[in-house]
């Protein structure tokens, strides 16, 4: 069977242009004299040959006698013109239209964002739909109100921190986009503990560190997102539910293996203490001061207790005044990255003039 591509001209073709080829091969024939033959006016071809005029079924009848090309082929090639000039015409309308969506889109969204970090392309019409799934809306309309929305959230929060509003609300779309994405093993909360012993595992070799939480996160069945930090969004860490399996997003504001492995065993802290009995929960947490909030307290202890076991800190601060010698060998001891030991030394110590020579950088 004939496969038939259906493709829009740039620009519809008139039939009259044929009438101009034909006078244009025949010598013996100029305008005039056809005029004279299809009894018309010279006036009245000239304005169908520049597109000015239709070829009606009574003038394809007498084309068709003078030029020797059927009247249907007239016909066919006047339709076609019509339906191409409407199409065109349509085409054009889209065009507008997504052109003002854009402008609207571009208000409250991050659009240099998204395009650095290779979500859009360079089609108006695929970028738009793309804006719609990044954000999970069927309607530009339905971003403008969601934003709206979470303006609400962010207004206690802006009150001590600088929060850009639409670059927040863009990172928290792609955080559940992006987690959306991803098809992991089933989660069972009895493995938790067994993952943050794998998880510090990984902390302490510090090789290949994000392919390799990310692997054992999926493996035992929970999502991992890093984000490229916009401006204006002081986030750490974010937890919540996403479908079927717990989600964690992370941005790497800071290249440390510390603040790396606090963060996201923070977060798996709210996901066992939290997260468990209600999936509606998210916790976003917001790179500022010792919150006083209580289920941010819990999953700080539940990170500190996680990271450090307790006679490895009993023999850290029995070991006071520290070096990097002694930091070293303790964390050797407890195959526990000596730079986390570091992180919470200076934190819980206020060691923080002290001068260290320990590897912090995540590899």
């Amino acid at each position: 069977m004939e496969t038939k591509l259906n493709i829009l001209p740039f620009k519809a073709t008139h039939p009259g242009v044929l009438i101009k080829d034909e006078l244009d091969i025949r010598p013996d024939l100029n305008q005039r004299e056809l005029a004279k033959e299809l009894g018309v006016k010279a006036s009245f071809l000239n304005e169908i040959i520049k597109g000015k005029r239709p070829i009606t079924a009574d003038l394809a009848i007498v084309l068709e006698k003078s030029l020797n090309i059927s009247a249907k082929y007239w016909m066919k090639f006047q339709s076609q013109y019509e339906i191409d000039k409407a199409k065109i015409k349509s085409k054009n309308i889209s065009r507008i239209k997504n052109i003002e969506l854009w402008k609207i889109i571009k208000e409250y969204a991050p659009i240099k964002y998204f395009s650095k970090q290779g979500y859009l392309s360079d089609n108006l019409e695929k970028d738009i739909e793309k804006i719609k799934n990044i954000y999970s809306v069927k309607s530009v309309d339905d971003l403008v109100t969601n934003f709206a929305k979470s303006k609400v959230g962010f207004l206690r929060k802006s009150e001590k921190l600088k929060i850009d509003e639409k670059n927040m609300f863009a990172w928290k779309s792609l955080a559940h986009y992006e987690a959306k994405t991803q098809t992991v093993n089933t989660f069972n909360f009895e493995n938790i503990n067994q993952l943050c012993i794998e998880l510090n595992k990984v902390f302490y070799r510090n090789t290949d560190t994000l392919n390799s939480v990310k692997t054992l996160l999926n493996d035992y069945g929970v999502k991992f997102v890093l984000i490229k930090k916009l401006e204006g969004t002081p986030i750490d860490g974010y937890s919540f539910w996403s479908e079927n399996n717990p989600a964690i997003v992370l941005t790497l504001r800071h290249n440390r293996i510390d603040n790396f492995a606090f963060t996201l065993i923070h977060e798996i802290g709210h996901i066992t203490l939290h997260l468990k009995n209600d999936k509606e929960k998210v916790f976003i947490d917001y790179s500022s001061s010792i919150s006083n909030n209580d289920c941010e307290k819990e999953a700080d202890f539940f990170a500190q207790s996680k990271l450090i076991r307790e006679e490895c800190w009993e023999e850290i601060c029995y070991n006071s005044p520290l070096n990097d010698e002694k930091i070293i060998k303790i964390g050797n001891k407890y195959e526990t990255n000596p730079a986390i030991l570091l992180g919470r030394i200076c934190f819980e110590m206020s060691y923080y003039a002290y001068k260290t020579e320990i590897e912090k950088k995540i590899n």
